[in-house]
């Protein structure tokens, strides 16, 4: 076997079963932590940072498909991507936080947003329906992945046959984020969660700059 065969293998193995974003997941570990966290994702000054509306642009999604926010925290998505698809198509809401999950029902519910699915997931499985979704949105998630092999598994497993996974996150780089806590925070840059998630068996179709020197969205598809 070559040694270049032998290193995929490993590279498999890695993402598969070991915790690869323990630093990133240190505050997300207690519910105390999870509060803190809360505030930052409902800041109402963040459509300012996160650009909203460019996401969803990018995403090209239609009246009446399916779209799932993956790690949606406190629903900070859901009115952009709920108006997207309209009341003919749905929203599917995921977390592995029952607490985060609270939240974001209560923010579709005081937003009057009537066409969102809400399901708790694991840190393993995201426990998402198969070949359902048009487009899957993982934005600033990605990094916190701890079996980011197994993730990207059932992320291709719930991927309709001409569906879109939507990455958005840091560039792994010591502007980036404030403070240049993305070198810590982190795990990879772009170039290289292109690579892992290719390895995980879906395939590249583009990528694009959402904030310039900050942020990136790269965009997948079944093979």
């Amino acid at each position: 076997m070559s040694s270049s065969r032998i290193a995929a293998m490993l590279l498999c193995a890695c993402l598969c079963s070991g915790q690869v974003a323990k630093k990133a997941n240190e505050a997300y570990q207690t519910k105390e932590g999870r509060e803190g966290i809360a505030k930052t994702l409902a800041d109402p000054h963040r459509d300012e940072r996160q650009h909203p509306r460019d996401i969803v642009a990018a995403m090209n999604l239609k009246k009446g498909q399916t779209v799932v926010d993956l790690g949606t925290g406190v629903g900070y998505m859901l009115p952009y991507l709920s108006q997207a698809v309209g009341a003919t198509g749905g929203v599917i809401a995921e977390d592995i936080a029952q607490d985060f999950l609270d939240k974001a029902k209560l923010r579709a519910s005081t937003s009057g947003l009537h066409n969102i699915q809400f399901i708790l997931g694991t840190e393993r499985d995201p426990m998402l329906p198969a070949d359902t979704a048009d487009a899957i949105l993982v934005l600033d998630v990605y990094h916190h992945f701890d079996y980011p092999g197994t993730m990207l598994g059932h992320i291709r497993d719930c991927l309709v046959s001409d569906g879109r996974l939507y990455i958005v996150d840091f560039y792994k780089r010591p502007d980036a984020m404030p403070n240049g806590r993305a070198m810590e925070h982190i795990r990879l840059d772009m170039d290289d969660v292109i690579h892992e998630v290719e390895d995980a068996g879906l395939r590249f179709v583009s990528s694009s700059e959402l904030i310039p020197r900050s942020q990136y969205i790269a965009v997948f598809g079944k093979k």
